[in-house]
């Protein structure tokens, strides 16, 4: 078996101080819709909107035979290995047209797996992501000093919404990690079963 060709990438939500961001390693074979699945998992959203990537002047996305658009390329049909050929160092992703989170996504590396590695992995991250339909960024810096303060007029009702306390700096590792893995394990199971069928013919 040919050892695979990884890209770690540095993915950084837009506009936010502190920075939020995350690192991961994907396999160059992977396509920009498994790019979509590790961002949502490495971020903490829940897939729950539009989504979209940028490259130059091309956008990949998830095509709607409802509202077609002749403008997005099908990101199934795309692989990370592809655009890092032409030259592409840096995406942008946005993740819920309301909301409007735009991500820079920028391969740091390219290079060979470690082996008995199973990718998709995460490697590293700061801050906790926005919580989904907070309102962008103006419902985000209002949750964030609303849960920062107790005496503040909207604490309890956002806190009550949220599910509980709000820490920013934590990023829930744990859960990310196990996250990325489940994606690593269908892939690894997936790309198993592929060659036991050609095996067979």
């Amino acid at each position: 078996m040919t050892q695979e060709t990884i890209a770690r990438l540095r993915i950084s939500l837009n506009d936010i101080e502190p920075e939020i961001w995350r690192s991961v390693e994907i396999p160059v074979t992977a396509s920009l819709k498994m790019l979509h699945d590790v961002i949502q998992a490495a971020m903490g959203w829940q897939d729950y909107h539009l989504w979209h990537f940028e490259a130059g002047d091309r956008r990949y996305g998830v095509p709607n035979p409802e509202w077609p658009d002749r403008n997005l390329t099908n990101a199934r049909n795309v692989k990370l290995g592809s655009l890092i050929d032409l030259g592409v160092r840096q995406l942008t992703y946005t993740y819920d047209m309301g909301d409007d989170w735009r991500h820079t996504v920028v391969v740091d590396a390219v290079g060979p797996a470690e082996p008995d590695i199973k990718y998709p992995r995460f490697v590293a991250g700061e801050r906790g992501c926005p919580p989904e339909d907070v309102g962008g960024f103006p419902g985000f810096e209002l949750f964030l000093d609303a849960m920062s303060d107790p005496a503040h007029g909207e604490h309890q009702q956002l806190r009550q919404w949220y599910g509980g306390p709000f820490d920013p700096d934590d990023i829930d590792e744990l859960a990310i990690k196990r996250a990325v893995a489940a994606i690593a394990i269908r892939r690894h199971v997936g790309k198993a079963a592929y060659e036991k069928s050609r095996v067979r013919h």
